[in-house]
């Protein structure tokens, strides 16, 4: 953690897929699930992180990555797959450059689908067809702080009238983390960060040192926090629990106000799985006839209207740029209003689902790229740090019961 800075921001991404693996099917549904995660989040975020520390720019983000999901990116069968997924999907970009090859705006978006499908193959092959090879890498690196999960991501409260269950499922999500990490966990992201008051001895248990909350653990804790979600409080178990900070959460997942609705930004429903002729595209769906996502969308939401306007990859880069630079001169003005009135600095916890960033929000890898790249020039008074970082350095942490609580959608009602 650099020093000086008026607070802090922690990006706390969670990152789950099912446990899946079909070798008796010849194309599986779930396994493209997961192939769709790795391509358009798992890849690019790496992407984004090997970028930044080639241009020596100092970032610290949070990544609770699963069981279930560690256990899928290091296995054999699973890769191969994918190798064979990444194969189809470039061989059907190159007909799309024929197909559009009289259309120019069309042409030029076909150009960027295969170059991006070659991206992501170079990139797999670069972490020898295991993604676990660059997550760890940046754990060790000091930029990445991986995070375990429970076991099966079970809602640890609807359980925990079995506490032994709850315990074998915290147990074993902690050991699935040693054995592919090489080290302990000291975080961990508990399923929909539901929280209920029996958890807290197993994690004491199971040696977690902190858990990510939602806001209402903390807002609705007793005794009342002195600084609601800007700063972490200690269980009675000594378990630390950093709240969702919901200023941060509506810029992002909010249907009305989030960033990932403006009209520039690419159309997620529109994709040529479901568009184009059965004869043509037969042989890069579903086996059966079944039509799904290739990946390859040409439309941008352009508004409340069938009529869709073609995507424009240059002007959706711009405009992550503005959403990034607005998103840090509100952490800028959040943390400085914030800072006048704490006596240690205030920590603004931000937690995602990873797959927002690239599968719903396909330019969402590219806003953490540009958030962070925003953040690091001069003039901002607050650094990156992770939940671990910040309690070496801030270990005066008020106890309180957090409140059973879960996560879910955020809705915003809006009058006349």
């Amino acid at each position: 953690m650099q020093k000086g800075y008026k607070g802090y921001v922690s990006i706390v991404l969670h990152s789950h897929m099912p446990f899946i693996r079909h070798p008796e099917i010849a194309d599986s549904l779930e396994e493209r699930w997961l192939f769709e995660a790795m391509s358009e989040c798992y890849i690019p975020l790496i992407q984004v992180y090997d970028g930044l520390i080639r241009d020596n720019i100092n970032f610290k983000i949070t990544m609770s990555i699963t069981p279930p999901l560690m256990c899928m990116l290091q296995d054999k069968y699973l890769n191969e797959r994918y190798i064979e997924y990444l194969d189809k999907s470039i061989e059907l970009t190159e007909k799309e450059l024929v197909r559009t090859k009289e259309d120019k705006e069309l042409n030029e978006l076909a150009k960027f689908y295969n170059d991006r499908f070659n991206n992501l193959l170079k990139t797999y092959k670069e972490y020898d067809c295991n993604l676990m090879n660059a997550f760890k890498k940046f754990d060790k690196l000091g930029y990445l702080e991986v995070i375990t999960c429970s076991a099966t991501h079970a809602l640890l409260p609807l359980i925990s009238i079995n506490p032994e269950a709850v315990k074998a499922q915290l147990a074993t999500g902690v050991q699935s983390y040693i054995d592919t990490m090489g080290h302990s966990p000291k975080g961990i992201w508990l399923p929909e960060c539901a929280y209920t008051y029996s958890l807290d001895a197993i994690l004491k248990e199971v040696d977690i040192k902190y858990f990510i909350a939602e806001s209402k653990a903390l807002l609705y804790a007793d005794p009342k926090p002195l600084y609601g979600t800007a700063a972490p409080i200690a269980t009675p178990n000594g378990i630390c629990a950093f709240g969702r900070d919901m200023d941060s959460s509506y810029q992002v997942w909010s249907d009305f106000i989030g960033y990932p609705g403006d009209e520039n930004y690419r159309e997620f429903y529109r994709d040529i799985g479901f568009e184009l002729p059965m004869e043509y595209i037969k042989p890069y769906i579903n086996p059966m006839g079944i039509r799904l996502d290739t990946g390859i969308k040409y439309y941008r939401i352009t508004g409340k209207t069938e009529n869709k306007q073609y995507y424009n990859r240059k002007r959706a880069i711009e405009k992550t740029k503005e959403h990034a630079a607005h998103f840090a001169r509100c952490r800028q003005d959040q943390i400085s209003g914030l800072s006048e009135h704490m006596e240690v600095p205030p920590m603004i916890t931000c937690p995602y689902d990873t797959e927002l960033f690239g599968h719903w929000w396909f330019e969402g890898p590219d806003f953490i790229d540009a958030f962070i790249r925003e953040s690091s020039k001069d003039g901002y008074c607050y650094g990156f740090t992770t939940p671990s970082e910040y309690l070496i350095n801030n270990s005066k942490v008020q106890c309180c019961s957090p409140n059973p609580s879960s996560w879910g959608k955020i809705v915003i009602i809006q009058y006349g």
